[in-house]
């Protein structure tokens, strides 16, 4: 066969793939049923729960990744505008600000996991994972950003750390920084300044991982004393239909000492908590957790919540508090008893990952006070939910109002996604970025306002 005749032949089989991606999109499209609570009934401190929707076939409605057209951007909310502090990147899916004002980006995206691949589910999955733009290979580096001449864009770019394994939570205590991989914690030595970091990373300590490694991005924070990292670690199925086994560790927030490695549960029952924050009044730690799909498009709101040291909330065995998963069994009545219901609902299938306390925000008061969140946007609810960033305010360490819209407009009028915002972060000027992983960008948002305080 020619070289001509076997390009021919992988034309046809590109086209034929897409076109196969396609069918499939319109027959899924075509089953499943529709939301009947508008979004803002399933958000806030008591969100509506309504009775489950199981259907034969789960409700698919993907966004396709699109990407941004030249020159245009989200749209930020009123006192407020949003600029491309980086473009060009690979994936970026998180943030993490060093206290030189330098910010790392995890250019990243989920290993090799072949057993979550098998079978007519996970042949569907990958499916809608490639249609959504969540199938390319991980670039699997860290890269630096700076922007040293003040005017709000990154004019350096650095590769500070390659050939890692899908990286994604960073933590800078003292001269470590540590990078949690999808399989491990690994620490690297770090100078105010560095752009490179080229010696070897230590393993601090393994995480859940293998073939099937269904949630794979792990997040971490260091306590406020720089003794603890805790990781976030997501659950190896939506609600535990491979069985128990393959959760052991998982759905969990750990605490991790940082000079031995030794860990233990600081919290459980979590599906899959993404993005962690301390909140500076309480002390408390917070989290951002998606919830389990398949329950209808109005079921299972994404949530934020305290982290209680000990404390169990639900899965897979009930959800928000006590509302047991009738899928799951074999029950387990005692540990569903004390399951905690969460502090603040998100919306049904938000997909809400990213999550940063505005304490230091140089953003309009409104702001101020609260936490800001990065809502990826999920497959499972008709019409689409999430893809934006919204703020929650707090008083007094708790939510006290409902969420106000802070960045909108990734999705096209065709239901096309032109970008998916994932991790927050304020910068040291305290403007906000926002990771945008179908964009391949992070945006700046910042106030409009002359008078107002320092961008």
């Amino acid at each position: 066969m020619t070289v001509q005749s076997c390009s021919t032949v992988g034309q046809v089989r590109s086209r034929l793939s897409a076109w196969l991606i396609g069918t499939m999109a319109l027959v899924l499209a075509a089953c499943g049923e529709v939301a009947t609570l508008p979004i803002a009934a399933g958000t806030g401190p008591q969100p509506a729960l309504p009775a489950p929707q199981v259907t034969l076939v789960p409700t698919v409605n993907i966004a396709p990744a699109q990407g941004w057209s030249p020159g245009a951007t989200p749209q930020a909310a009123p006192g407020m505008r949003v600029g491309a502090f980086a473009s060009g990147l690979d994936h970026p899916r998180w943030l993490y600000v060093l206290p030189n004002g330098d910010v790392l980006v995890a250019e990243t995206n989920s290993p090799p996991k072949p057993d979550d691949a098998r079978g007519i589910r996970g042949w569907i999955m990958g499916l809608v994972m490639k249609r959504a733009g969540a199938a390319v290979p991980s670039a699997n580096r860290i890269t630096l950003l700076r922007d040293t001449d003040g005017d709000g864009v990154a004019d350096l770019r650095s590769v500070l750390l390659q050939g890692l394994n899908s990286p994604f939570g960073m933590a800078l205590v003292g001269n470590d920084l540590y990078v949690a991989n999808s399989d491990a914690v690994l620490r690297f030595p770090y100078a105010a300044g560095d752009t490179r970091i080229t010696a070897a990373g230590i393993k601090l300590v393994d995480l859940p991982a293998g073939p099937i490694n269904h949630h794979w991005t792990k997040n971490l924070i260091a306590s406020t004393d720089g003794t603890r990292l805790y990781v976030s670690v997501g659950s190896n199925s939506n609600v535990a239909e491979r069985g128990m086994e393959v959760e052991a560790g998982r759905a969990a927030i750990w605490e991790v000492d940082i000079k031995s490695g030794a860990h233990r549960v600081f919290a459980s029952g979590l599906r899959n908590p993404v993005g962690m924050a301390w909140e500076p009044h309480s002390g408390a730690l917070w989290t951002s957790v998606n919830e389990r799909d398949e329950l209808g498009s109005d079921l299972v709101p994404d949530y934020m919540t305290s982290v209680r040291d000990g404390g169990f909330y639900g899965w897979p065995y009930s959800y928000y508090g006590q509302h047991i998963d009738q899928r799951v069994t074999p029950q387990r009545p005692e540990l569903v008893a004390r399951a905690i219901a969460p502090d603040y609902a998100l919306g049904a299938h938000t997909a809400s990952l990213g999550l940063a306390s505005s304490a230091g925000t140089a953003l309009p008061a409104t702001f101020g006070n609260g936490m800001f969140i990065g809502q990826h946007g999920s497959w499972n609810r008709r019409p689409h939910s999430g893809y934006k960033v919204i703020f929650v305010p707090f008083a007094s360490g708790t939510p006290s109002g409902p969420p106000v819209d802070v960045l909108t407009g990734f999705l096209s009028e065709d239901g096309n996604a032109l970008g998916r915002p994932v991790g927050v972060a304020l910068d040291k000027q305290g403007a906000l970025l926002v990771a945008d992983d179908v964009g391949n960008v992070v945006w700046r948002v910042t106030s409009t306002d002359k008078q107002g305080r320092k961008q």
